[in-house]
């Protein structure tokens, strides 16, 4: 039987090749996906019609093969699947393809996102001619008697069917790639789309030859020998550990499925094994790595797959914001293959998805806790940093979280956030009922404020990660009458008033000399003198930033929205503590001078504890302090 026949696509379908090219072209390399996407699943298509009894022909070993002729300039992909017949190429290739073309043209001649358009009109086989000014299908069908069939379109609406030359099932489309896209006739720009797209794909990918050395017997000396040989080379694995039981996996299959993924990581701390058919269908592996403090450059490590085919690894729609710091995979077939933004954002299964694996990490980190707490705590430095993320931005996380989210004092203790209000209700309660924590982020520099606090019996929390300004202010939010004050933030004396606080032993005259002579000292602009009776061994000044004052400043330089805080100069107080000794040797001299000099000493001394002394003041304060010796 001879099949000869010309036609015209669709009589609505003029503008149509313009408008693939036009909108795909940014992101024009996914023709290979598509292609060998479709190829895949003609392949597992032919398999189910075996393994269900309705087709008894010789299988084969299952292959896609992709190939390219640099001189021809074409591409070629190949597989050993269904097959068409001249009827299926008349429905799926020129009437199914187009359905609706002339409401896809109205629809997307505004489109923005390529990712709107293909898929939505059945459109992955004509990506095809996003790079090819000729595209040509061969493909016997592997229904009984079926004729091969040869279909060729040259990005018109025209196309010819006619009789084929293919003699064993399968199909196989040659790309006769445009002028403009000739960067796809390069072997290793291929490789490098194939690597991408298809590294996990289910059936496997022949991309050419590779050399490999295989054992040959020995040599006369005993010792093995190697030939060369060449093999087919597969560019993917077809069974990656996401689509196995965790109970068939061993901890090292896991890490080198991770090694696969970031070659250059250093190992995760553990992973969780995510397996769901109801009420959406999901599996993978999430990994939580080292994060240290560096969030940037953790980010979007998570790729999404749809049965096997790479997707993307911009999954901020699909895992809730606080886990985009997890690495991984994440393999859902209820997510198209060409998925927008805007679809992600209102598919209720995308919601769904969402959830779960918020829950699932809640309960994986929460039975790490409950099974061996100490490890649980030596992981806390990189842990930490999620957990909070997730206290600050989930509510739901927040309600799970807060039996396992750790608090860390100086000494290095852990506490959960019930553990350690009990730990310091006693002590640190202030006159008004509020329980204050007293906090460092920088315990180097801040020392001399937490041994101060030390004396005193208060404990200080150590809050020096990037998230802890926000994690601070949600504190204080979730917490009932709990107050976080910076151990820097005032003096000991004053960080937790209470009714007892120690008397100046100054008379109002003497104390408003001293602040005379100090505020006469001082050059720095901003800075507040003050009076205030304090225990007689702690320091003779000392310069702090009023804490919500600071807070809205950090804030504001994070870009909190807090912008009009940040326009406002930096305000200082500076604590005089009557009490001690220095002060009343400033008020026994009347010599000026040594009274300006003693100031001015006691000053930079303050400042240089909160490393506010820098340039030429440094400079000064070391000469004067060479002259004192």
């Amino acid at each position: 039987m001879s099949i000869e026949e010309k036609g015209t696509i669709s009589i609505h379908t003029e503008n149509i090749f313009p408008i693939i090219k036009k909108f795909l072209y940014s992101d024009n390399e996914i023709f290979l996906r598509e292609l060998v996407s479709n190829a895949v699943d003609a392949v597992q298509k032919i398999k189910r019609l075996a393994a269900l009894g309705q087709y008894n022909g010789e299988l084969g070993n299952p292959l896609v093969e992709v190939a390219v002729d640099a001189e021809k300039k074409t591409i070629t992909i190949t597989d050993n699947g269904l097959g068409m017949t001249a009827e299926e190429i008349k429905k799926y290739i020129n009437q199914v393809a187009f359905s609706g073309a002339s409401e896809f043209v109205e629809k997307f001649k505004d489109a923005k996102d390529a990712n709107e358009i293909i898929g939505k009109f059945g459109l992955g086989f004509y990506s095809a001619f996003m790079v090819a000014d000729l595209v040509e299908i061969q493909t016997l069908s592997y229904q009984d008697g079926a004729e091969p069939a040869r279909w060729v379109c040259d990005g018109s609406t025209e196309f010819e069917i006619s009789a084929g030359n293919r003699t064993t099932r399968g199909t196989e489309i040659t790309l006769h790639i445009n002028a403009e896209s000739e960067e796809f006739l390069s072997k290793n720009k291929l490789e490098e789309i194939l690597d991408k797209y298809g590294k996990f794909l289910p059936v496997p990918i022949k991309f050419g030859t590779k050399t490999e050395q295989i054992a040959d017997g020995e040599d006369e000396e005993g010792k093995p020998k190697t030939v060369a040989v060449e093999v087919d080379n597969i560019i993917n694995t077809t069974n990656p550990i996401w689509t196995k039981a965790p109970a068939d996996l061993s901890d090292e299959d896991y890490l080198a499925f991770y090694k696969q993924l970031y070659p250059f990581s250093e190992d995760p701390l553990f992973w969780i094994h995510l397996n769901v058919d109801y009420p959406f269908n999901l599996t993978g592996v999430l990994y939580f790595p080292k994060v240290k403090n560096d969030f940037d450059m953790q980010r979007n490590k998570i790729k999404l797959f749809s049965r096997q085919v790479f997707i993307t690894d911009e999954v901020k729609d699909i895992v809730p914001e606080f886990l985009m710091l997890l690495h991984g995979v994440i393999d859902s077939p209820d997510i198209p293959l060409n998925v927008s933004r805007s679809f992600l954002q209102a598919d209720s299964n995308v919601k769904k998805i969402n959830s779960y694996i918020t829950k699932k990490v809640a309960d994986k980190l929460h039975e790490l806790f409950n099974k061996d707490r100490k490890a649980y705590e030596e992981k806390w430095s990189d842990i930490g940093l999620f957990v909070k993320y997730g206290l600050v931005s989930e509510d739901k996380f927040y309600d799970k979280a807060k039996d396992f989210a750790l608090l860390t004092n100086t000494k290095n203790e852990h506490f959960t956030l019930g553990e350690y209000h009990d730990k310091v209700k006693d002590f640190q309660t202030d006159k008004n009922g509020q329980v204050v924590y007293i906090y460092s982020n920088d315990p180097a520099k801040q020392d001399s404020f937490i041994q101060s606090a030390n004396k005193k019996d208060y404990d200080v929390l150590l809050m020096n990660s990037p998230i802890d300004n926000h994690f601070i202010n949600h504190l204080e939010n979730k917490l009932e009458k709990t107050q976080l004050k910076r151990v820097d933030s005032s003096v000991a004396d004053k960080l937790i008033e209470k009714d007892d606080a120690v008397e100046s032993v100054l008379t109002e005259e003497q104390s408003k000399k001293v602040t005379e002579i100090f505020t006469k000292a001082i050059t720095k602009p901003g800075m507040q003198v003050e009076v205030v009776g304090l225990n007689p061994e702690e320091l003779p000044v000392t310069v702090t930033m009023d804490e919500f004052m600071r807070r809205m400043k950090d804030m504001a330089q994070m870009g909190g929205g807090m912008g009009f805080y940040g326009s406002m100069p930096d305000n200082y107080k500076v604590a005089i503590n009557g009490n001690h000794k220095l002060i009343g040797k400033i008020l026994l001299t009347d010599n000026e001078e040594e009274q300006s000099l003693l100031a001015k000493q006691a000053v930079d001394l303050a400042l240089l504890a909160q490393g506010m002394l820098t340039g030429a003041e440094l400079t000064a304060f070391v000469s004067r302090s060479v002259n004192l010796i």
